[in-house]
Formats: structure tokens, C-alpha cells, sequence
């Protein structure tokens, strides 16, 4: 099951999500997994080629930082519905990238609404290393990115994302405006929103998450997304926010997530599961409690939101736990040096 396929309204279309689960691969769920040594921990099966990039690095016992920023850079490369300039555009036909990146001792760095850059996680990562601040957003990111190297990019979408965003205006009606800022206020054009569901009945959200530690223990991460397809303009995920798609704490562990980032935001959700750690929960017990406040926090619409928490204890336990079936996570590690994928267990 790839990232596109994360879960299929688990109502009316439940049935058909299981068969085609079941006719395609399937993966194994562990309860317990603990590796020793360097380890690279990346959402989704697609997470390979994030930890095949990763891997090398930790292999050769080089930093965890290095690692994580060669796994975005990876995603980043592979044309996908989710991740980097190819990826799917907002509402108006514009591609925003959104990545942040963070080590163990708390330093930290992200951009936000970020166009026409290939990479944005090694421009989180400059703005961690060269500015004081955390997150730098929109134009004032692109202007960063260029003073320090990064090409401007086409903004030319790519042909499937421009097919797919075509598709969406026919459907949902919506026409970009010209010179909107002089538009008087009507909120007509906020009540034209984003899909929650794609055709194939797959939910729109999704990240490129990894977390690693190296031979000495360190621990980093980072996060890596092109947002919600079809998102209005301005919208920005937990990917970027430090303790809601990420979050890394050498004391205790690292955790990421995936699904509807919103939900995600409103419970600091990776800041959640590594406290849960710090406070001696295993890492699947740490993303279960997580998932129970998302699910606590909205019980009418619970079955309609996907979110997926992925964790890496200190000690090398690794768990996930997600609100709804699909939800999987992919280790590279000296134990799986090809790297293996599993699913995670889920509330529902």
C-alpha cells in the first residue's frame, strides 16, 4: 500500500479497502521491534527510498543529521503525488513545500509556503544552522534559500499534477481570481476547500517523515511534504511545526507523523508521544495515547481522519500507532539493511 492509498473511507467503501489490501502486498505488524545500532525509521513503504539514502551514512557511523537531510533529499528527488516541486498544487496551481529538520539537542530549523526551491529540508536545515530563528515562511524563505545557493526552480507543474489539478477545478467549480486583493471580503471563495478524499476514495494528507539515530546515540529528524493537494492557498500542515510533525529529544526518543495535520497541530502530537516516552511508555504506547486524543478530541468524525504516529525510543525500540488501518513505517537498521516495512496497529 503506498502513500496515496492511506486508507479508504472506512464506512461504505471498507469492504473494497480490505480486498484490495488483501490482493496486494501485505506487511507485518510487530508489537515490540528493537534494533541496536544506527537506524533509519521513515513513513510509508515509500519510506525505502528515504532510509536507502539515509542508510550509508549511519552505516559508515556518520551523524543522524546528515542522514535525516539525505532521506528528505531523496524524497524530495522522486516525483510523487506528496513531496517536492512535482507534487500536486493548491487550489490556485502553485506548488508549496513545507519541511523542517531537528537533532537531539533541540536545535531546529523550517520553512513553510515555499516555492519553487528542490529542497527545502537542507533550507531548514540552513536556517537552523546560519539564522536565530526556527521558521522562516513564505517569500522571505525563497529569498533565504537563493542568498544561500538554492536555484529558483520553474514553477511549471509537473504534467500528472497539472492533469490532476484540471480535474479538481472541473469538479469542484473553482476559478483562481485575478488581483483577489482588491476583491471585497464575501467568503465565497473560503467555502471552495480542499478534498478530503481523492477519487480512488485515499485520503488527502500525507508526509515524508524519518527519524534516525547514529552509532553514538544521536538522535535527528525531519519532515519533508508538498501539504494537502488542492489546499487553499496559504494553508500549512504540522509538517513544518516543531512538536507537531516532528519532534526529537536525545533524553527520550523521536517521533513523526503523518495523516490530517490539522489534527495533529491541535494536540502538539509528536511532542506527545516523545514526553509519553520520556515518561517511560514504550514508543507504540506513546503513539497510542497520542491517537486517543485525537480521536477523544473530534469522537462524531473519528472514523473520517487518518493519523499516524511513527517512534524511536533512545534505547531503540521502535513502535507506530495510527487512528485507522494503512498506516505503515519502513526501518533500515543492521538487522534489515535492505530495509523492511511494517504496518502500524490502529484504534480503529
Amino acid at each position: 500500500m503506498d502513500r496515496r492509498d492511506f486508507l479508504i473511507l472506512p464506512l461504505a467503501a471498507a469492504p473494497l479497502m480490505f480486498a484490495r489490501h488483501s490482493m496486494g502486498q501485505t506487511w507485518e505488524t510487530r508489537s515490540s521491534l528493537k534494533v541496536t545500532g544506527p537506524v533509519a525509521v521513515s513513513t510509508w513503504d515509500s519510506g525505502l527510498t528515504a532510509n536507502k539514502a539515509a542508510w550509508p551514512i549511519l552505516d559508515k557511523s556518520g551523524g543522524a543529521l546528515d542522514a535525516v537531510e539525505a532521506a528528505g533529499r531523496a524524497s524530495e528527488d522522486e516525483p510523487s503525488c506528496c513531496v517536492g516541486l512535482a507534487a500536486y498544487p493548491d487550489r490556485d496551481g502553485r506548488v508549496t513545500l513545507d519541511s523542517c529538520i531537528m537533532d537531539g539537542n533541540g536545535d531546529c530549523g523550517a520553512v513553510s509556503f515555499l516555492e519553487r526551491i528542490k529542497h527545502p529540508v537542507s533550507v531548514a536545515r540552513k536556517v537552523m544552522e546560519k539564522t536565530p530563528h526556527v521558521l522562516l515562511s513564505g517569500e522571505g524563505a525563497q529569498q533565504f534559500a537563493v542568498e544561500n545557493g538554492f536555484q529558483l526552480e520553474s514553477p511549471k507543474l509537473s504534467e500528472d499534477a497539472e492533469k490532476e489539478w484540471k480535474t479538481w477545478l472541473e469538479k469542484s467549480k473553482y476559478k483562481p481570481v485575478m488581483n483577489i486583493e482588491n476583491r471585497k471580503p464575501s467568503g465565497e471563495l473560503s467555502r471552495v476547500s480542499a478534498p478530503h478524499f481523492f477519487d480512488d476514495g485515499s485520503l488527502n494528507h500525507d508526509t515524508m517523515g524519518t527519524i534516525a539515530m547514529d552509532a553514538k546515540g544521536g538522535l535527528a529528524g525531519m519532515v519533508t511534504t508538498s501539504g494537502m493537494a488542492f489546499k487553499m492557498r496559504g494553508r500549512v500542515g504540522d509538517s513544518p511545526i516543531i512538536g507537531a510533525g516532528l519532534f526529537v529529544d536525545n533524553e527520550a526518543g523521536a517521533a513523526t507523523s503523518s495523516g490530517l495535520g490539522e489534527e495533529v497541530m491541535r494536540i502538539c502530537g509528536t511532542h506527545t508521544v516523545v514526553e509519553q516516552m520520556r515518561a517511560g511508555r514504550s514508543p507504540e504506547d506513546a503513539c497510542r495515547e497520542a491517537v486517543r486524543r485525537v480521536v477523544r478530541r473530534d469522537p462524531q468524525n473519528k472514523q473520517a481522519i487518518q493519523v499516524g504516529f511513527v517512534a524511536l525510543a533512545k534505547d531503540g525500540r521502535i513502535g507506530a500507532f495510527a487512528v485507522q488501518k494503512g498506516f505503515t513505517y519502513t526501518v533500515t537498521s543492521r538487522q534489515f539493511p535492505t530495509g523492511k516495512t511494517f504496518a502500524a496497529k490502529s484504534h480503529f
